[in-house]
């Protein structure tokens, strides 16, 4: 059965040829093309050895035999060809010419490979012999087409005969053909290895390429394409060297990443470690919170995994910035309301005793056990309303205040809390996210060395020089001074589960808070040991308050 391409049906003349047979065809015309142009190029190459070698070995007789003592005092004689001939045939059959022709000024032959054409004029070109200059020339004379040296003989300065040697173009085919053999055989493996190299290159293509189309694959990536970048959530890969392999815009915004970061490894992209662990994790991670410097993200890591090897992780984030800040608000309203149910349950308590006490004739202890939690409350709720003004910080002090007393720990706050309604421009959510957090921070802390002393949290909210100051100390243990700038990362925190995926997101959200809002917030002891937080954030001009 054909396999369909999920992109596409092929076109009305069937199917194209996927990109390792494209691949395949042209390697293989490549291979043949450079094998078939490197034999041209050897055999003419050898072919003009043989014949350069040919015209050496012919311009070398010649001018040795015109040279020669015996062929000069030979010339002379009446008879020439009976000294010569027998001469010029042993130098013949010695250095393997095919003629040695020794012949007079006018051409009359001397000597002949065929006795008969001995005294028969010479065929052929002499006029650069005859003035003293030897040559060579192709020329067909009467054993066919040759290579030849003419060469003068001088006798006392004078010109007397001209020598001339050739080798037959037959005689040079003949040598030359001898050579082809090893140049067509190396040609033969060079064309069979580029032949198997190529299918092997082949065949890994179409298995990386599932064996599409080079037009399914434009589809492909274009549909990848349109996908990768439409889809809101955050989603990078990440290949099995830690590397960015691909990432969207949402991953790049939610990350902060600047310029092109594909094939950066992850822990140079400037990520928290937890993170970097988790967007490289080598096992599955499940909706875990990270923090950022400006947002809160959820992240899931999923490795993939390909014929057994593993090929990378798949990472998919999604923002909870808005989430993590409307959950936190959501507990402030839900901790008020725990604390108006519990004091209202006390207050039944306290009625039904006020009851008792009235049916019992006792009307003055009555009245002093009705009134004092009452005095007690409204003390409380004067004193902060009458120091806070801005509602929603108002009210989350005092839930906190109820939720503190009902762990046993006191929340005061200090004299110099002044802040009204529009002291303040800041968020009402960025102002539950940095003090409900520092303020259960503190009640954990208190209750930890409530054995030792007195659980105690004191707060104090003000404007100093333009700024909004938050402070919060408490009676715990206190911060070591070496850890004090790990505190405010995602994970950290003293009690039992901290960790990546357990504790520590509070502070966590309150720096990434305080630095979204371009404030500080520093870390330091009290003089009775406890831990005091100060957050510092300017404000706008406009609502600069000096108390």
């Amino acid at each position: 059965m054909r396999r369909s391409s999920r992109f596409g049906q092929p076109g009305p003349h069937g199917r194209s040829w996927s990109v390792a047979r494209q691949l395949l065809v042209l390697q293989l015309a490549v291979v043949s093309v450079l094998v078939l142009g490197a034999t041209a190029l050897a055999y003419l190459d050898a072919a003009a050895g043989v014949e350069k070698k040919a015209t050496e070995e012919v311009v070398s007789v010649a001018v040795t035999l015109a040279d020669s003592p015996d062929v000069r005092q030979s010339v002379r004689l009446p008879d020439p060809s009976s000294v010569l001939q027998p001469f010029a045939e042993r130098v013949r059959a010695d250095t393997g010419v095919d003629f040695i022709t020794i012949m007079d000024r006018d051409r009359t032959r001397y000597t002949h490979p065929d006795p008969g054409r001995i005294g028969e004029p010479f065929i052929g070109n002499i006029e650069p012999a005859l003035h003293g200059r030897p040559f060579t020339e192709t020329y067909t004379g009467t054993l066919g087409p040759s290579v030849r040296a003419v060469a003068p003989v001088s006798v006392d300065g004078e010109v007397r005969a001209l020598v001339a040697v050739g080798i037959t173009v037959e005689a040079i085919s003949t040598e030359l053909a001898q050579s082809l053999p090893p140049v067509l055989g190396v040609a033969a493996g060079v064309l069979l290895v580029g032949v198997v190299g190529s299918v092997a290159v082949s065949n890994r293509l179409r298995t990386q390429t599932r064996g599409v189309a080079p037009d399914e694959l434009s589809r492909m990536f274009d549909y990848y394409e349109a996908i990768l970048h439409s889809v809101r959530e955050g989603l990078v890969l990440v290949d099995r060297d830690g590397r960015v392999g691909l990432y969207n815009d949402a991953a790049a915004d939610l990350l902060g990443l600047a310029g092109d970061v594909r094939g950066a490894a992850v822990s140079e992209l400037g990520l928290a470690d937890a993170l970097s662990r988790t967007l490289t994790a080598g096992e599955q991670v499940k909706d875990e919170l990270h923090v950022t410097e400006t947002r809160v993200l959820l992240v899931n890591t999923v490795p993939v995994r390909s014929r057994g090897r593993a090929m990378g992780n798949v990472v998919t984030l999604r923002d909870h910035t808005e989430l993590q800040s409307l959950t936190g608000e959501l507990d402030t309203v839900r901790g008020f309301a725990e604390s108006l149910r519990a004091q209202a349950h006390e207050s039944a308590n306290r009625l039904h005793a006020v009851v008792s006490l009235v049916e019992l004739g006792r009307t003055e202890q009555a009245v002093a056990l009705a009134t004092a939690e009452l005095r007690t409350a409204q003390e409380l709720t004067d004193r902060v309303l009458g120091a806070v003004s801005e509602p929603v910080l108002a009210a989350l002090l005092l839930g906190k205040s109820s939720e503190a007393a009902e762990r046993g720990v006191e929340l005061v706050i200090t004299d110099d809390t002044v802040l009204d309604d529009t002291s303040s421009t800041i968020d009402s959510r960025d102002l539950i996210t940095v003090l409900g957090n520092l303020v259960d921070n503190a009640v954990d802390a208190a209750i930890e060395t409530a054995a030792e002393r007195a659980p105690t949290v004191r707060v104090t909210v003000r404007v100093d020089d333009g700024e909004l100051v938050l402070r919060v100390a408490d009676s715990g243990p206190g911060v070591d001074p070496g850890i004090s700038s790990r505190i405010f990362r995602r994970g950290w925190s003293t009690k039992s589960g901290g960790g990546d995926a357990g504790r520590g997101l509070g502070l966590a959200l309150v720096g990434q808070t305080v630095r979204r809002l371009d404030g500080t917030v520093t870390v330091g002891n009290t003089d009775e040991g406890g831990a005091v937080f100060t957050v510092r954030v300017p404000l706008p001009a406009a609502s600069n308050h000096h108390p």
